[in-house]
């Protein structure tokens, strides 16, 4: 399920969700006739399908992080980013804030956001680290 989706937090919640799924309907499946497991695969598979539509259906403008970081769950989230992260991103190298931006406003794969920067996945991954590492040390003050 990783490779589907490119993540091993949205494989284990995809797989909760199926077993979830499962046990509310213990019922029609005990009585089934046809095969449990392709029924749990399909469940699954839909669900990751699901995953892939709902990442590509945020519209991502041209503002970048001058725009809205992520929606605001409520106001005091929208005053954090606006406050405290995007200033913080903002003192970031511009390589580092083009891959948070791929990787977390965008939601892109490792292989994706790869592709669309211009460089190896392992770039990627290596900038990403680095990348959070100076946020981090941006926005939690020294001891």
């Amino acid at each position: 399920m990783t490779q589907l989706t490119g993540n091993r937090g949205a494989a284990e919640d995809i797989a909760q969700e199926t077993l979830l799924r499962a046990w509310r309907n213990r019922d029609s499946l005990a009585g089934r006739e046809g095969s449990v497991r392709a029924w749990l695969f399909t469940v699954a598979h839909n669900l990751a399908v699901d995953l892939m539509r709902g990442r590509r259906a945020h519209p991502v403008g041209d503002e970048g992080w001058d725009g809205v970081l992520l929606p605001a769950r409520d106001h005091a989230d929208a005053v954090v980013a606006g406050a405290v992260l995007l200033p913080a991103l903002r003192r970031l190298s511009l390589e580092h804030r083009t891959v948070l931006y791929e990787l977390f406003y965008r939601r892109s794969s490792v292989a994706e956001a790869a592709v669309s920067i211009g460089v190896p996945p392992g770039t990627v991954k290596s900038r990403a680290h680095y990348a959070m590492r100076a946020l981090r040390a941006e926005l939690v003050p020294s001891a």
